[in-house]
C-alpha cells in the first residue's frame, strides 16, 4: 500500500510539473507613458488573460555612429525611466502579472538599432561602457523586484557581430547581479546568427516574419507561409536545447499586413481588421501548441485602454479591435 501511495505521489508530481512546463507566456508589451499606472490601467491586461507584461525602459542615441546612451533623465517619459519601470512592475505584480524587463535603445529619427556600428576602437569602448551602465542598472532592478525574465538587448546585430567578446562578458556581469531567466530579442532575420544562445535561457525573437503577400491573407495561406520559418526556429531551438520566446509578435490592422509585418510607417493607411485577425490566428495555430515554444508578447499594449486602438486604427495595438477577443480566447487556454 505504501509503495502504491509513493508511486501515485510521484505520478502526481510529474503531471503537475508537466502542466507547469506547458503554461505559455501569454504576454503584452506594456508601453511606457508619461504617468504612473494604477488598477485602471492594469485591469485590461488581466481581462485579456495575459500572465506576463514586458516593461520597456528606453535609452537614446543621437545617431548610429554615436557611442553614448542617454537614459533615466527628467526629459524622458516617466515609464521609460528606472523609477517608472519600478512603479509599473509593482502595479502589475499586485495583479499577479509576471514581468520581463526589456530595456531598449531609440536612435534619433527612428533609425534601425541593428545598424548601430562604431567607426573606431575608441568609440566602441565608449559604447560598451555606456551600454553596460544602462543594462546593468536595469538588471539590478530586475533582481530587486524578483522579475522573472530579463532581456539583455533588442535588435542590436551589428553591435553583437562586431563585439561578441564584450557581449559574452556582459552576460557574465548580468548574471552576477540578476538571478532570473535571460533572453535577447533578436530581429526575425537575425536570430540564426546570434552567437550566445547557449548562455541564455530563451531564444528571443521579434517575430515579424513575412507570411503572405495577399491584401487580406487567409489563415490557410499564413499557415503555409509560416512553414519555412517554423522549421528554422525549431532547428535553432534543437541546436541549443532552448525554447523559443517571441519577445515581440503582432500585426497591424491594414491591407497586406503579412507581407512586411515589421513596417510601422504611416504609408499603409487602409484599415483591414480581418487581415489582422487571420495573421494572428495563424501564428497562434502554428506555435502555441508546441512544447519547444515558450510563448510571446503581443506588440503593443497602451496603458490608457479606453483611448487607443478601435475600428479606425491601422497600427499594431489589438486594443478595442476584433483581434483583442481572439487574443483573449487564446490566452485563456494555457
Amino acid at each position: 500500500m505504501k509503495t502504491f501511495k509513493l508511486l501515485f505521489f510521484v505520478l502526481l508530481l510529474h503531471l503537475l510539473g508537466c502542466k507547469a512546463q506547458s503554461q505559455k507566456i501569454n504576454g503584452v508589451s506594456f508601453v511606457a507613458a508619461n504617468t504612473q499606472v494604477n488598477n485602471k490601467h492594469v485591469n485590461p491586461v488581466v481581462s485579456v488573460n495575459a500572465n506576463y507584461a514586458a516593461i520597456m525602459p528606453f535609452g537614446f542615441i543621437k545617431d548610429l555612429k554615436h557611442p553614448e546612451i542617454v537614459y533615466n533623465t527628467e526629459r524622458q517619459w516617466f515609464g521609460e525611466t528606472v523609477a517608472g519601470a519600478k512603479q509599473y512592475i509593482k502595479a502589475l505584480h499586485k495583479k499577479d502579472i509576471k514581468i520581463m524587463i526589456k530595456p531598449q535603445i531609440w536612435v534619433w529619427r527612428g533609425e534601425f538599432t541593428g545598424y548601430i556600428e562604431m567607426e573606431n576602437e575608441k568609440n566602441w569602448k565608449l559604447l560598451e561602457d555606456s551600454y553596460s551602465k544602462f543594462i546593468l542598472e536595469y538588471a539590478v532592478l530586475a533582481n530587486q523586484l524578483n522579475v522573472d525574465i530579463f532581456c539583455i538587448g533588442t535588435e542590436l546585430e551589428k553591435f553583437i557581430v562586431n563585439r561578441t567578446p564584450y557581449w559574452l562578458d556582459l552576460i557574465k556581469n548580468i548574471k552576477s547581479v540578476y538571478k532570473g531567466k535571460l533572453t535577447y530579442a533578436a530581429n526575425w532575420d537575425e536570430f540564426k546568427r546570434t552567437p550566445f544562445w547557449n548562455k541564455l535561457d530563451y531564444i528571443g525573437v521579434d517575430a515579424y516574419f513575412p507570411v503572405s503577400n495577399s491584401k487580406t491573407p487567409s489563415v490557410a495561406a499564413c499557415l503555409t507561409g509560416w512553414k519555412s520559418h517554423k522549421a528554422a526556429l525549431l532547428e535553432v531551438s534543437n541546436t541549443f536545447s532552448k525554447p523559443i520566446l517571441f519577445t515581440e509578435f503582432g500585426y497591424r490592422s491594414v491591407d497586406y499586413t503579412g507581407k512586411a509585418p515589421w513596417k510601422s510607417d504611416r504609408s499603409m493607411g487602409n484599415v483591414n481588421m480581418q487581415a489582422q485577425i487571420n495573421t494572428t490566428q495563424a501564428l497562434f495555430e502554428t506555435f502555441w501548441h508546441e512544447d519547444w515554444f515558450a510563448g510571446g508578447f503581443i506588440w503593443k499594449w497602451f496603458i490608457k485602454h479606453e483611448e487607443v486602438g478601435g475600428e479606425e486604427n491601422t497600427m499594431f495595438t489589438p486594443q478595442n479591435k476584433p483581434v483583442e477577443q481572439l487574443i483573449k480566447k487564446q490566452y485563456s487556454l494555457n
